[in-house]
C-alpha cells in the first residue's frame, strides 16, 4: 500500500514540474514580443543593406508585422477609439538605416480625418497627401521603460537623449522626436495648463510644433500624455486655429536683420512662452489638447 502510495506521489511530483518547467520555457508575452521584433530586425536590415529585398523577404517582413499587431493587441487589450482607424504598430520599419527605425513600441490608432476635414490616409481634392489630424499610441510602462533603456544614447555625443526615467521622457521634446516616426524634430513653445484624468497618476500637455531647421513661427500641434498603473497613453495632434504671436515674430526678424541666429531664436521662444498663455488661440488649444487626451485613453 505504501509503496502505492509512493508511486502515486512520485507521479504527481513529476507532472507538477514538467508543467512547471513547461511553463518557466514560455517567455512572458512582452519578452516574445520584443524577441520577435529583434529577430526580425537581425534579418531584415541586412538584406536592406545589400538591397536583396526580394519577394520572400518582403513577404517574410509582412509576416513579421502581422505577427507583432497580433502580440501587441493582445499584450494591451485595446478597443478602438471613435473618429481614429484600427490599431497599427507604431513601429514602421525593421530597418536600422531607416530614418522611421527606433520608434516607440506600442499600439497607434490614426484619425480617419485630416486637418481641412477630408478623409486622411488619401490625396485630397487638391492632389495632396491628406494626413491624418490626430495620432493616439499605447504602449505599457515596461514596454516604455524597455525603449527609454534602448534610446539612452540612441544621439551622437552632444545631442540630448531622452531621460531616462518616464514622467521626464513625457516632459521632454527630444522623446516625442524619437519615439513618433517622423522627419522633423518636435518643439515645445509651451505648457499647457490641463486638468489630469481621474484614472491617471501622471499627465502632462505641450503647445509644440515641428522642425527640420529654424523653429517655426507658430504652434500648429499639440502632444499630450498621461500614465496609469498599466499603460502610457501619448496623443498628438494639430490645432485650429495655429498660436501665433506677431509681437514675438517681430522681435525675431529684427534680430535676423543683425545675424544674430542663436540670440534671435531664443529671444523669438522667451517672448512666446510668455505671451501664449494670453492668447484667445492658446486657451482653444489646451481644450483641444484636453479632449485629445480623453479620446486618447478612451474616454
Amino acid at each position: 500500500m505504501k509503496t502505492a502510495i509512493s508511486a502515486v506521489a512520485c507521479a504527481a511530483l513529476a507532472l507538477m514540474f514538467a508543467l512547471a518547467e513547461a511553463g518557466a520555457a514560455q517567455p512572458a508575452p512582452e519578452d516574445r514580443y520584443i524577441a520577435t521584433r529583434d529577430a526580425a530586425i537581425a534579418k531584415l536590415s541586412p538584406l536592406y543593406d545589400a538591397g536583396a529585398l526580394d519577394d520572400a523577404a518582403t513577404a517574410a517582413e509582412a509576416a513579421a508585422f502581422a505577427d507583432l499587431l497580433a502580440q501587441m493587441t493582445a499584450i494591451l487589450g485595446e478597443p478602438a477609439r471613435k473618429g481614429f482607424g484600427p490599431a497599427r504598430l507604431n513601429i514602421d520599419t525593421f530597418y536600422k538605416g531607416d530614418e522611421g527605425f527606433g520608434t516607440l513600441d506600442g499600439l497607434r490608432f490614426d484619425a480617419e480625418l485630416g486637418r481641412n476635414g477630408e478623409k486622411a490616409g488619401a490625396n485630397g481634392a487638391d492632389g495632396k497627401y491628406v494626413e491624418p489630424k490626430a495620432h493616439i499610441i499605447v504602449t505599457t510602462p515596461t514596454l516604455f521603460e524597455r525603449w527609454l533603456l534602448a534610446h539612452k544614447d540612441w544621439w551622437d555625443k552632444g545631442a540630448r537623449n531622452v531621460p531616462q526615467r518616464i514622467g521626464s521622457a513625457l516632459k521632454d521634446a527630444s522623446f516625442y522626436t524619437q519615439a513618433i516616426s517622423s522627419d522633423a524634430a518636435v518643439i515645445n513653445f509651451s505648457l499647457l495648463p490641463m486638468a489630469k484624468p481621474d484614472s491617471a497618476t501622471f499627465s502632462y500637455g505641450i503647445l509644440a510644433g515641428r522642425t527640420q531647421s529654424d523653429i517655426p513661427d507658430a504652434a500648429d500641434q499639440v502632444f499630450v500624455s498621461a500614465l496609469t498603473d498599466g499603460k502610457v497613453y501619448i496623443a498628438y495632434g494639430a490645432i485650429d486655429p495655429v498660436v501665433k504671436i506677431s509681437e514675438c515674430s517681430a522681435i525675431r526678424a529684427d534680430d535676423n536683420k543683425r545675424d544674430l541666429r542663436q540670440q534671435s531664436e531664443d529671444a523669438f521662444m522667451r517672448c512666446f512662452t510668455k505671451r501664449a498663455p494670453q492668447q484667445p488661440s492658446f486657451a482653444e488649444a489646451t481644450r483641444q489638447a484636453q479632449a485629445l487626451l480623453m479620446a486618447a485613453m478612451g474616454k
